[in-house]
C-alpha cells in the first residue's frame, strides 16, 4: 500500500517545490536520523512542558486566527511566525505587540525559510497552516528537528506521505496532530458523550461529509496579484476523489474507536461528473474564457464507503462545487438509537420512529453535554473560531503538552484520516474498485485505549 508519491503527484507541477523537500536531508544537528521502527505511539506521553512555545508557518487568513487564539491561552507563547509574504508576518507581529505580547522571531521572503523556524531552539511545537502539499514535508522536518507538529487538514495527500508522518513520529518520539477542529464542535462532542455512555447502544454505521459551496473560493484572486491564490483550483484540475475527507470523518472515527479497538479494512469510492467548476468559471470569466474551457477532473460529488474490521460501515461524502447548504452530516447509528446533524436530531428506542421533540432534545443535551463544552464553552464562544471549536482544539492541545498527556488525535489518526485523499481517487479511477486501507498502527489498534471523556 506504500504507493508512489511521485506517481500520484507527477501531473502537479505546482507541487514540485513542496515534494522536493521530502528528499532533502534532516534537520541540522541530527545525523543519521533513523527510519521508523514500529515503536507504537498510541498513548504516547511526551515530557511535560512548563510553557508551550509555538512557531507558526503560514499566517494568512487561517493562520492569523491561530495567532489570535493561541495568544489568549495561558501557558502558550508564540515564539516565531513564518510566511512567504513579509506583510502577513508584520501584521501579526503588530497584533501581538499591541496586546503587550513579546514580538516573536520572524521568517519570510523565500519558499524554504520555514526550515529555519523548525531549526530554532526556542520552539516546542510547529503549527503548519499552509496549502496542502506543504503539510507533510513541513511536519516531517519539524519532527526531525525535535518539535511536535500540529498540521492543518489534510496532513498528507498520498499514502506514502502518511507513512512518512508515522515513521518520523515513531522515530523522533514526537507528536503529529491533525488540527481537525470539527472533533471539538459542540454537537460532535455531545455525540461522543452519548456513544461513550452507551445511549445509542452498539455502534453500527456512521455518515460523514464535507458539503460546502466553495465555488467562489476556488476562483479567489489575491488582491496583490500573488500567483498561488488559486492552489485549490490547481488540485481540482488534476485530481478527483475526496480532497478534504477529515472534517466529517474524524468525529465518526472517534465515536467508533477507529485505531483504538477497531480499524478501517476496505473502501470503495465513486465520483459524479465534474460540472460545477466549469459553470462557475463561465459565470465569472465568460463562456469563452480559458477558465471555462478548462477540463476539471474533480467530480462534483464523491461518495466513499468504508467497512471496518469489526463490521461497522461509514459513508463519507465530499462536494464543494454545487449550490448546496453546508453539512458534515455527522450521523451515528447504533442498536438503541441514532444521532443526526444539520439540524441536530436524536431518536431513541422504544420511540425511534420519530425524532425527539425540542424539549426532549434539550433535556438530553443538558444531561450529556460534553465536559469540555460545559467547562470551557463560554471562553470558546468568546475567542471564537468556527463557533468555538477552534479554541477548544488549541486549548486541549496545549493542556496535553503542558501535562505530558496523550493527544486526542495522534499520528495514526492523522495518517489514516488523510489517507482517503489518495485512496478515494485510486478507487474512483478503477471504477469504484475495493481497496485495502493500510493499518498505520501496525496492529497497535488491538490494544490502544479508546478516547476518553475529558474535562480540560
Amino acid at each position: 500500500m506504500r504507493t508512489s508519491r511521485r506517481g500520484f503527484l507527477k501531473t502537479a507541477a505546482w507541487a514540485s517545490g513542496a515534494s522536493a523537500i521530502l528528499g532533502q536531508a534532516g534537520c541540522k544537528g541530527i545525523q543519521g536520523f533513523p527510519a521508523g521502527k514500529g515503536i507504537n505511539m498510541a498513548g504516547f506521553r511526551a515530557k511535560p512542558l512548563e510553557k508551550v512555545r509555538v512557531g507558526l508557518i503560514g499566517v494568512g487568513s487561517r493562520g492569523s486566527g491561530f495567532v489570535k487564539r493561541l495568544s489568549d491561552i495561558p501557558g502558550v507563547e508564540i515564539k516565531a511566525l513564518c510566511d512567504v509574504y513579509e506583510d502577513r508576518v508584520a501584521r501579526q507581529v503588530a497584533a501581538l505587540t499591541a496586546q503587550g505580547k513579546p514580538a516573536p522571531a520572524t521568517y519570510s521572503g523565500s519558499q524554504d525559510v520555514w526550515r529555519k523556524l523548525c531549526e530554532s531552539g526556542d520552539i516546542d511545537v510547529v503549527y503548519i497552516v499552509t496549502p496542502w502539499l506543504w503539510h507533510t514535508p513541513m511536519a516531517v522536518y519539524a519532527m526531525q528537528c525535535g518539535k511536535h507538529a500540529a498540521v492543518e487538514v489534510p496532513a498528507a495527500v498520498t499514502v506514502e506521505q502518511c507513512w512518512q508522518l508515522v515513521d518520523t513520529a515513531e522515530a523522533a518520539r514526537r507528536h503529529c496532530m491533525l488540527l481537525e477542529n470539527c472533533c471539538y464542535g459542540y454537537n460532535e462532542l455531545f455525540a461522543l458523550n452519548l456513544c461513550r455512555k452507551g445511549v445509542l447502544g452498539d455502534l453500527i454505521h456512521g455518515e460523514a461529509a464535507y458539503i460546502h459551496d466553495g465555488r467562489t473560493l476556488y476562483f479567489e484572486e489575491d488582491a496583490q496579484g500573488r500567483p498561488d491564490a488559486q492552489w485549490r483550483l490547481e488540485w481540482a484540475k488534476q485530481h478527483t476523489g475526496n480532497a478534504y475527507p477529515t472534517h466529517g470523518l474524524g468525529p465518526i472515527c472517534q465515536y467508533m474507536d477507529i485505531n483504538r479497538g477497531d480499524r478501517m479494512q476496505a473502501l470503495t469510492s465513486m465520483s459524479s461528473a465534474p460540472l460545477g467548476l466549469g459553470l462557475a468559471a463561465a459565470a465569472k470569466y465568460g463562456k469563452s474564457s480559458p477558465q471555462a474551457k478548462t477540463a476539471y477532473r474533480l467530480g462534483d460529488m464523491n461518495t466513499t464507503l468504508i467497512r471496518t474490521y469489526r463490521g461497522k460501515t461509514i459513508m463519507v461524502q465530499f462536494n464543494t462545487t454545487s449550490p448546496r447548504p453546508y453539512s458534515r452530516i455527522n450521523l451515528i447509528s447504533g442498536t438503541q438509537g441514532v444521532l443526526a446533524d444539520y439540524p441536530l436530531r436524536v431518536a431513541l428506542d422504544p420511540k425511534a420512529h420519530d425524532w425527539l421533540g425540542e424539549k426532549e432534545l434539550e433535556a438530553l443535551k443538558a444531561r450529556h453535554t460534553h465536559p469540555l463544552w460545559d467547562k470551557n464553552g463560554a471562553a470558546a464562544k468568546t475567542d471564537g473560531g468556527h463557533g468555538g471549536m477552534d479554541y477548544l482544539m488549541d486549548l486541549r492541545l496545549s493542556h496535553c503538552l503542558r501535562n505530558g498527556l496523550p493527544l486526542d488525535i495522534d499520528v495514526y489518526d492523522t495518517a489514516l484520516w488523510s489517507s482517503l485523499v489518495e485512496l478515494s481517487e485510486r478507487s474512483v479511477l478503477r471504477g469504484g474498485a475495493s481497496l485495502e486501507v493500510p493499518d498505520f498502527t501496525r496492529g497497535g489498534w488491538k490494544t490502544a485505549e479508546p478516547l476518553g471523556i475529558v474535562t480540560v
